[in-house]
């Protein structure tokens, strides 16, 4: 307000005084756009580590709150794994474990996560049925890799996972001075399922250690 002649008068908007970001793009101060990629099998072990009951939270919203908290915009989420094995005439529990798994996927496509899918192997080890994925690492692989072609804005990518196989991905988009950032968990204790894999840790730019409160921090209500 400005006092003209014993009246009040509302002042016109001035720039100078408006905040602006501090980045061209929009982002706030010391951001950085990043593409995230997401080994989901991983992920999913965390997790069940963590909660021993189920757990429901946002994907999307964990990334996101993850990736703000070390100063990242999340400008893609890949996220990889297999559907659930089926045999040519699949069993009642078989059919349930797929209908699931495709029930999360739509929900990741619908807010806008890539979802690439390997395929899931199934191998009789005795009187004992194993399943491996296959396939998975390799796109994974792949795609980060051409974040160079894909996203030649980008210079850094966000990698979740605690798999040392994806040490020569990491050390080839060095060579293009991309910053790989992994977002893993690791515990010091012997026997943990979660050790620390150093081959790893040392291949990136940093590491950040993943908390059971970031999982909380999306529980979904």
């Amino acid at each position: 307000m400005n006092e003209q002649n014993g009246k009040f008068y509302k002042l016109e908007k001035d720039e100078d005084s408006m905040i602006l970001p501090g980045d061209p793009q929009g982002l706030p101060d010391g951001f950085s756009k990043t593409i995230v990629f997401i080994d989901n099998a991983y992920l999913i072990r965390l997790k069940k580590y963590f909660f021993q009951e189920k757990l429901k939270y946002n994907l999307k919203l964990f990334i996101e709150q993850l990736a703000a908290k070390n100063k990242f915009f999340v400008e893609k989420i890949f996220l990889y794994d297999s559907p659930p094995y089926q045999d040519e005439q699949s069993s009642f529990k078989e059919n349930e474990m797929k209908e699931k798994y495709d029930q999360f996927v739509a929900v990741f496509r619908k807010e806008g996560i890539i979802v690439r899918e390997g395929r899931t192997q199934r191998l009789k080890v005795g009187n004992l049925f194993i399943y491996k994925q296959k396939g998975v690492d390799m796109l994974l692989g792949i795609d980060m890799i051409s974040v160079l072609k894909d996203f030649p804005h980008i210079k850094s990518v966000i990698l979740l996972t605690g798999d040392s196989d994806f040490v020569p991905v990491v050390e080839k988009l060095n060579q293009f001075n991309i910053n790989v950032f992994l977002f893993t968990y690791f515990e010091r204790k012997r026997g943990s399922p979660f050790s620390r894999s150093n081959y790893l840790i040392k291949s990136v730019c940093k590491s950040i250690k993943i908390t059971k409160q970031d999982f909380e921090l999306a529980r979904q209500k």
